[in-house]
């Protein structure tokens, strides 16, 4: 009963607070509360123990270990702990790793042994060495939205969005009557402009997007020496940074 009770002051105040924020202007307050929210999560998880929203999803079945390379994220195929916001609740500490080629967070069971997928529709978004990635759902975009629903890397974000979607696809090769199966690894970037999504293929792709700002930008790439084929990324962040600071 006391158990009970806990769970249910928690959850109420872990939803009262994040009311809060979301109405806050302050970011000085918005960040007091982001750690409040912390806490009370850290809370939440402790009192619920084995019973947690986050052990909720279909079992993981590693890949034969006969495929050449890995299908995870920086090719880090082992556990490693990141931040997901699931089921509308906040974890830490997740030991995690992120499967491109299916597209799915894999995490560890609390007995430290049995692997599970997160699901989908759940997983709001999460954090993984250093990187951020957000869930776009099929219901958010509109038809030829230009962007396919799953889980990107979001590079910056501002006034304008960057998006980066890494893959990893299954590939067979046959040689000498001997077929190899290996992971082939695939990157694309996305720009978000009001509502509309656009694929970037190249820095010109990205400034005729920008372009009521367009000339501005060319003096800044080049003030900057921005080499765009060198750091897609870098290059197209510093590029969306200049033009939010030149539509303010």
């Amino acid at each position: 009963m006391i158990r009970k009770l806990l769970l249910g002051v928690i959850v109420t105040l872990l939803s009262f607070i994040t009311k809060q924020t979301l109405g806050q202007t302050s970011s000085a307050d918005t960040s007091e509360q982001r750690i409040a929210m912390v806490h009370i999560a850290d809370a939440y998880n402790t009192a619920i123990g084995q019973q947690s929203r986050l052990y909720n999803g279909p079992e993981y079945e590693l890949y034969n270990p006969n495929i050449k390379g890995n299908a995870y994220f920086q090719d880090v195929n082992k556990f490693s702990p990141g931040t997901v916001n699931y089921d509308g609740l906040f974890f830490k500490d997740v030991p995690m790793m992120y499967d491109l080629n299916k597209d799915v967070v894999v995490v560890l069971l609390y007995n430290k042994f049995s692997m599970y997928t997160l699901l989908n529709e759940r997983l709001e978004h999460f954090d993984l060495f250093s990187h951020h990635f957000v869930n776009i759902i099929a219901d958010s975009l509109q038809t030829n939205a230009g962007i396919n629903a799953g889980f990107y890397d979001e590079l910056y974000h501002g006034n304008v969005v960057v998006l980066a979607k890494y893959s990893k696809s299954l590939q067979t090769t046959s040689i000498s009557n001997t077929i190899d199966t290996y992971f082939s690894s695939s990157k694309s970037f996305f720009l978000k402009k009001g509502n509309n999504y656009y694929s970037i293929s190249g820095q010109a792709a990205l400034l005729d997007i920008l372009k009521d700002k367009k000339k501005e930008l060319q003096q800044y790439i080049k003030a900057n020496k921005i080499k765009y084929r060198r750091a897609p990324e870098e290059a197209m962040v510093a590029i969306a940074g200049r033009y939010d600071e030149l539509s303010r």
